[in-house]
């Protein structure tokens, strides 16, 4: 089980220092995908039932950076010990969960609410036996399964999908090739949106249409078609099929074969809103996957303990205060 270490105001200071260090690096270096991968292959091999693996840091250690599915991932590793070094104080875990955080951030997408104090793996005790993450080539029942081994949810599981939207596969890694996206800088919903309308549905859904030019006979020789709203968004990236330009793994097609899925693929296409507030949460999910926060991991909690702190100043002054005026007046009566 990932544990937690001691949080206090010194720690979340080197935390946002290193946040900034993190936008730097992706800026420099074009680096969000590789982080935001980092950062979901150290937490996905959590196991719900045994408590074991999850975002402890154990993707460092060649035991486990070695599994197939981390094919590459060094370089994210290599490029984070940079900031490592200077931040001396975090720990790998937080350090690998915050630089996917950064990596959404920094490339439009939501903001994700990130609190630290996860403990590190040492010496790869915590490490896990390779099979733990998703399988590209798989379908359906296998991405459930490994989903649900980590105690997410069908609506998660969609959700993580869309951040696809950023990246390329690359055929030395995965053994695919090609970007999901037209944009794969940009995290928005194209994942699930192509903002064109099939030539295929035009006949199915045309209301009725309109004549803009007659001949001298008036016989219509130019007409629009009216298209009625809600199949406007019909045609989407992920449901139009292959592209000889855009890439679509088995497990990207799997979404459009399970119903509850495609319920949230069609969603996601149509509210970009609703896919990034669903992101957002799953994604927190993910990075906190075995992970029990102290009370004062967040800005919140030390920003409440330092105004109880202040207030239990203010009552000790007051009683000081009281008790000075009670001796004063017996001393004046007494004279």
């Amino acid at each position: 089980m990932v544990g937690r270490i001691a949080v206090n105001a010194e720690y979340l200071k080197e935390i946002e220092k290193a946040r900034r260090d993190l936008r730097h690096l992706i800026s420099t270096k074009n680096c969000a995908a590789i982080l935001l991968r980092l950062a979901w292959h150290d937490a996905g091999t959590y196991d719900a039932k045994t408590k074991t693996g999850g975002p402890n840091g154990s993707i460092r250690h060649e035991q486990e950076q070695s599994h197939s599915a981390n094919n590459g991932l060094k370089i994210a590793i290599e490029l984070l010990e940079g900031i490592k070094a200077k931040h001396p104080k975090i720990t790998y875990a937080d350090l690998y969960q915050l630089g996917g955080v950064v990596a959404v951030e920094v490339s439009g997408g939501p903001t994700i609410d990130f609190v630290p104090g996860r403990e590190d793996c040492i010496d790869c005790t915590g490490c896990t036996e390779d099979g733990r993450l998703p399988d590209a080539k798989q379908g359906v029942a296998h991405i459930k399964a490994v989903f649900y081994r980590m105690g997410l949810s069908d609506k998660d599981i969609v959700a993580l999908s869309g951040g696809h939207t950023l990246g390329k596969a690359h055929a030395d890694r995965s053994g695919f090739e090609g970007a999901w996206t037209k944009d794969p800088a940009k995290f928005d919903n194209t994942y699930f949106v192509y903002d064109k309308l099939s030539v295929l549905h035009i006949n199915e859904i045309c209301i009725h249409s309109i004549c803009i030019i007659h001949d001298e006979s008036n016989f219509c020789i130019h007409s629009i078609c009216i298209i009625h709203d809600e199949y406007y968004d019909v045609s989407r990236e992920l449901l139009k099929g292959n592209s000889e330009e855009l890439l679509q793994l088995p497990t990207d097609k799997a979404l459009l074969e399970d119903p509850e899925f495609r319920r949230y693929v069609e969603l996601y296409a149509k509210d970009e809103d609703a896919f990034f507030a669903d992101y957002a949460v799953s994604h927190k999910k993910l990075s906190e996957l075995g992970f029990n926060p102290s009370p004062l991991g967040s800005k919140g909690a030390v920003k409440n303990c330092t105004v109880l702190a202040q207030g239990a100043v203010g009552v000790a002054v007051a009683a000081a205060v009281v008790i000075f005026s009670y001796f004063y007046e017996v001393h004046r009566r007494v004279k």
